[in-house]
């Protein structure tokens, strides 16, 4: 079966959508440049902010991601991959305007968490206030029959603030500050009967690590890279 090329609808955050690139790369069988996929991407950091769009307060994000996805449909693309969490709350109506097929990363996780023994009853769920709002992670976890725990309102504000000052932030700039406010949090999490930790914004993993969590960690940018490269025909590497 001939390798599918990947299409990478990204800029939000461009940090993030760099990250996704580096896992596919990172997770890839290879030992030349030819040996990995073809990977197109469009960077579009002009997308506005899903959070707000979510929530009633800001301008929908769908037209300019139809936009981004027909770029890479004419570039070659055979399928999408979105590395943003709260984006996926537009999923239908992008699926409805673009012919490109979208992975869901609702998706992704939902099975790489069904592949756990056990499988874990309740998730604490890191996310946007914009995908907590907008309940469709849950669902889709529930859809599995797992639980999702998800921060109280101060400490939600505390993760919210975390992404915001993320995206604003070169590496390695304050974010020491910022891994052990989010490692307030899980623990919380963790106290409330959270048996696993999912990363479930992008930006989360630019922060925190698995060692920083005391029970499993899931990193949504690390599953979606792994199913991207299961969509474009090859096996990734085997897990560590």
């Amino acid at each position: 079966m001939a390798e599918k090329v990947i299409g990478i609808l990204g800029g939000m955050g461009p940090e993030a959508t760099l990250s996704l690139f580096e896992k596919i790369i990172a997770n890839t069988p290879a030992t030349r440049d030819q040996d990995h996929l073809r990977v197109i991407i469009d960077s579009n950091a002009k997308i506005p902010d899903r959070t707000p769009a979510i929530l009633g307060q800001g301008n929908s994000p769908v037209p300019a991601m139809v936009e981004s996805g027909r770029t890479l449909e004419r570039a070659g693309a055979d399928f999408v991959v979105i590395p943003c969490v709260s984006a996926h709350f537009f999923l239908d109506e992008l699926r409805a305007q673009l012919a490109l097929p979208i992975l869901s990363l609702f998706d992704a996780v939902a099975e790489e968490l069904e592949r756990q023994q056990p499988v874990p009853a309740a998730v604490g769920l890191l996310a946007t206030t914009g995908t907590i709002h907008g309940g469709k992670f849950q669902e889709r976890l529930q859809k599995s029959r797992m639980d999702t725990l998800v921060p109280g309102l101060d400490d939600q504000k505390r993760v919210m603030s975390v992404i915001y000052r993320i995206k604003a932030t070169s590496s390695g700039s304050g974010r020491e500050e910022m891994r052990s406010e989010l490692r307030s949090v899980v623990a919380v999490l963790v106290d409330r009967g959270a048996q696993a930790i999912v990363a479930g914004c992008t930006e989360i993993p630019l922060v925190l690590r698995s060692q920083d969590v005391p029970v499993p960690f899931f990193d949504s940018l690390l599953v979606l890279a792994r199913a991207a490269i299961v969509a474009a025909g090859r096996r990734p590497l085997a897990r560590p």
